[in-house]
């Protein structure tokens, strides 16, 4: 038995209603991707408007940092403007005080018989500087004092440190250099300071080393094992 299809002849109202449908289908779909279009929009804005906020408050910090880095920069400047003037103000009291000390001393050495370390000194000077040129170590001797054998060389302090001992020490070594015509005479080596930390003055005994101090109204020395350098 053979097998037929039948198929069934479109209508108007058929058709009709296939393209109201497809039309209802169009204009649903169309109000879907402008709702979804609103909400991007929106989305989209919102996500704009966080971007700029947080794009503000970004900006915000870094001008708050960049103000906060001047402000720095003007402490730190201030800062060190007080600190050199506090360095200055140290420096001049030091020295003040380390003329005054070395001023006190000379005037003792030379008013005095200048009887000292044994010996009797003829002549002294202060503040002498190296006399030769291009030598390595430059040195300037705070109080020398002579003879026709002998030198006396005092390093004066207003408050005498331990690290000064190994200075006065060299001291008798750049005296030889910058002034070779004394190369043959004995060197006495004398710290004098009007007052001394712990321990300073018997290193200088130990070492061989004349201690100069004020004593009262007058200058003690206590040339105790003293050597000749």
């Amino acid at each position: 038995m053979e097998n037929t299809t039948c198929n069934a002849t479109p209508t108007f109202d058929s058709v009709w209603a296939m393209m109201q449908e497809t039309d209802r289908f169009i204009r649903e779909n169309a109000r879907i991707q402008k709702k979804n279009e609103r909400i991007l929009n929106k989305k989209f804005a919102e996500a704009n408007r966080r971007m700029q906020e947080n794009e503000r408050i970004l900006n915000e910090k870094f001008a708050e940092t960049d103000r906060k880095i001047q402000e720095t920069g003007r402490q730190m400047q201030e800062t060190d403007r007080r600190m050199r003037a506090i360095q200055k103000e140290m420096g001049s009291w030091a020295n003040n005080h380390g003329s005054f000390a070395e001023e006190y001393f000379f005037n003792s050495f030379e008013d005095g018989e200048k009887n000292f370390f044994g010996e009797r000194f003829e002549r002294i000077k202060k503040n002498l500087p190296t006399e030769r040129q291009n030598i390595e170590i430059e040195d300037e001797y705070d109080i020398v004092m002579y003879n026709c054998t002998s030198i006396a060389i005092i390093e004066v302090k207003f408050r005498a440190h331990e690290d000064h001992i190994p200075k006065l020490i060299r001291k008798a070594e750049t005296f030889k250099i910058a002034f070779p015509h004394y190369a043959d005479y004995n060197i006495y080596l004398g710290l004098a300071s009007l007052s001394f930390h712990p321990g300073v003055e018997e290193a200088c005994i130990t070492q061989g080393i004349a201690v100069i101090k004020q004593v009262g109204e007058a200058v003690v020395i206590n040339d105790e094992n003293l050597r000749i350098w």
